[in-house]
């Protein structure tokens, strides 16, 4: 069965996994602005993809979510710090079904969109793509197409399974964990372990890994990452900060972190939703976090100067 779905935000996330929707037959209304809605409205939306590239013309694409109307999901494409902005603006978009699938780096978007919607407009989830707005109208992906999510409280649920199948059919992957917040939490651990660090340093993955006291370091970033995890009732899998490390010594040696990339270049950066959050909720549990509010405080600085130039 099709299901009726807004994008709101259609970069690199939201233009690939819509895409992939609508050339399935699914309803999808893209949310866009600018050139790139611009694009949408006249080309349709073209999509190079390692899976096989493709295209959807026409496009329902507007920059007004009260012209799409209720729907059955929303799939929530903007940057984490976009988000608590945006919230307010889905609610013309919002029935009494509707589930919000959030997709943002980080552990604080869902909350930040419940806040203003409810728990039960949510399913948080994350993404595993790389993907990218190759200008307007354009989609690049290189890899991935993995979504994970679940209810709030991790029940099943029609709506849950009836995104699952919309995924699958369209070629993409669905996963429903049996702890999505866990799930959450073991991509952030992986995230924020090594974005600010990295920043800092300029450094790339084979450099970080390769110097024992680095990795020392990071493996400490970690062990305050699965502390506060723990103080706030989230069970990581045993061996979690192992696996992690397991995982940065598997990268591409000349591999840049996002974060470090978007400061170097003086762009918005989502520091506030990797390391800024480790201390923020650290400080909610009572958990110290030494590590990474030094870290915090020195990649803002980094950033506050590139910002300037």
């Amino acid at each position: 069965m099709a299901i009726k779905i807004a994008v709101f935000g259609a970069g690199g996330v939201g233009g690939y996994f819509g895409g992939r929707l609508a050339a399935a037959g699914h309803e999808v209304s893209f949310v866009a602005r600018g050139e790139h809605l611009a694009a949408l409205a006249e080309d349709g939306l073209q999509v190079r993809s390692v899976a096989g590239d493709f295209a959807v013309d026409p496009v329902r694409a507007t920059g007004d979510p009260g012209e799409i109307g209720e729907v059955d999901f929303v799939l929530l494409g903007v940057k984490t710090w976009q988000v608590e902005s945006v919230a307010g603006s889905l609610k013309p978009l919002i029935g009494p079904e509707t589930a919000v699938v959030t997709t943002q780096n980080g552990v604080e978007a869902p909350r930040q969109v419940a806040d203003v919607l409810g728990r039960e407009a949510v399913l948080p989830g994350a993404v595993e793509v790389i993907a990218f707005l190759d200008g307007p109208g354009r989609i690049r992906q290189i890899g991935g197409g993995k979504l994970t999510f679940a209810e709030w409280d991790n029940r099943p649920s029609p709506r849950v399974a009836r995104l699952g199948a919309a995924l699958t059919e369209s070629g993409l992957t669905a996963v429903v964990p049996e702890d999505v917040w866990a799930a959450l939490w073991r991509k952030f651990l992986a995230l924020a372990s090594v974005g600010a660090l990295a920043t800092v340093l300029d450094a790339p993955y084979g450099v970080l890994r390769s110097r024992p006291g680095i990795r020392q370091v990071i493996q400490e970033v970690m062990g305050e990452i699965e502390q506060v995890a723990q103080a706030r009732g989230i069970v990581l899998p045993a061996g979690a900060v192992a696996a992690e490390m397991a995982f940065l010594d598997g990268l591409p040696e000349a591999g840049t972190t996002s974060l470090q990339r978007d400061i170097r270049a003086g762009r918005p950066s989502e520091l506030d939703a990797w390391t800024g959050a480790v201390v923020r909720l650290g400080r909610e549990a009572g958990v110290p976090t030494p590590v990474n509010s030094l870290l915090y405080e020195l990649a803002g600085a980094v950033a506050q100067q590139a910002a300037s130039r």
